[in-house]
């Protein structure tokens, strides 16, 4: 026989809090994806540039395909990866962060509800 909990309307915002937070937890996870393949991509075009044989390499800038010095597309690349592996540990901070705060919910939420209610994906 199940029993029924009164669902109060503090509950209600923990429920909804903990479904905001799945949600974002989505949209920094496909951030994150796109970040990487981000990163292999500028990793690809850097060792392909380390590979021409011409003095000049040909660089993207806007929608404008320019040829720049080998040397600074090489800085210019470089560059790019570092700030997007910055970029990768900060999502990554912030999904670890949304994720604890998800548990504490799901603690609590268990903890009153048991296995009337089911916060898992």
């Amino acid at each position: 026989m199940a029993t029924s909990v009164d669902v109060k309307l503090e509950d209600q915002q923990k429920i909804n809090h903990f479904s905001r937070l799945n949600t974002r937890v989505h949209e920094l996870e496909a951030q994150l994806a796109a970040k990487r393949s981000d990163a292999e991509d500028l990793e690809e075009a850097g060792n392909e540039v380390m590979l021409l044989d011409d003095e000049t390499a040909p660089y993207v800038v806007g929608e404008c395909l320019v040829h720049l010095p080998r040397e600074q597309v090489e800085e210019r690349l470089h560059t790019a990866l570092d700030d997007t592996q910055a970029a990768i540990k900060g999502l990554e901070g912030d999904i670890r962060s949304v994720k604890a705060q998800m548990a504490e919910l799901k603690t609590v939420l268990y903890a009153k509800f048991g296995n009337s209610i089911n916060l898992e994906e």
